[in-house]
């Protein structure tokens, strides 16, 4: 299967966006849920990607003020009972799981924040919901999370371009392939260094497909790509190269 992260990009209806993702190929979607970015509505997303035949593989939880996790303040307590409403959305809308970022390295880890992620994991365990940790710059908050809590619902989404730009020297899928429950898969070119559309870039994308298959992984291949770079393309030229490129990637799993 092959999904595209929904907010890639482009002024469009909601309703036409999920229907062009489909006309591209793709089977799935990862939701942005959240009104930031400009994004209104967003839980209609499930009933309107679902009426466009797309699976809903996960959702994205709002980053915005993702530093607060660990923070003694009241923005922390937000943040947390933020992630914890995303939970119950998942539940509500039957998606099986949810991203979020951790701090990154300039907001070292505290007990305060543990404590925090053992209230999360434990919703995730009630309401039976995969809570994703992405890797971003925050190598050493993201292991200390999955090495110290011991929960099957508490996992990685393994963002390759991220992994790529921020940590080439770790191993990450060997360290945490095992807790796998979602990708991000984009290049290293564009603007920002990262999320363009794979073999834009200079990822070495037979080596990365073939470490996420020896994980056991059996999830979708999941395109993060912006139009960032693409913008002379019209929003369907856009999903129909990044669906080429997706089964392309695709291909190599197996």
């Amino acid at each position: 299967m092959i999904s595209i992260y929904d907010w890639f990009g482009y002024d469009l209806p909601m309703k036409e966006r999920y229907h062009l993702i489909k006309e591209a190929g793709f089977e799935g979607v990862m939701l942005w849920w959240s009104d930031g970015f400009g994004r209104n509505y967003y839980r209609d997303a499930p009933e309107l990607a679902r009426e466009a035949g797309l699976f809903v593989e996960n959702i994205h939880a709002p980053l915005q003020n993702q530093h607060d996790l660990w923070s003694d303040n009241p923005g922390g307590e937000a943040l947390t009972d933020c992630y914890l409403q995303c939970i119950a959305d998942c539940y509500e809308f039957k998606i099986p799981t949810m991203v979020i970022h951790l701090p990154s390295e300039g907001h070292p880890y505290n007990d305060l924040g543990m404590s925090r992620i053992g209230k999360i994991a434990e919703q995730a365990e009630q309401f039976g919901i995969n809570v994703a940790l992405e890797n971003l710059q925050n190598f050493s908050n993201l292991s200390h999370v999955l090495e110290q809590i011991d929960s099957k619902r508490i996992g990685f989404c393994y963002d390759c371009g991220h992994h790529y730009h921020y940590v080439p020297d770790k191993d990450l899928l060997s360290m945490y392939g095992s807790r796998l429950m979602a990708l991000h898969l984009h290049d290293d070119n564009g603007s920002y260094g990262m999320h363009g559309l794979p073999f834009d870039g200079t990822i070495d994308w037979e080596t990365a497909m073939k470490n996420i298959e020896a994980t056991g992984y059996t999830g979708p291949t999941a395109i993060e790509a912006m139009y960032w770079d693409y913008e002379d393309l019209t929003a369907r030229e856009f999903l129909h190269k990044a669906s080429e490129k997706a089964k392309r990637l695709e291909s190599l799993r197996i």
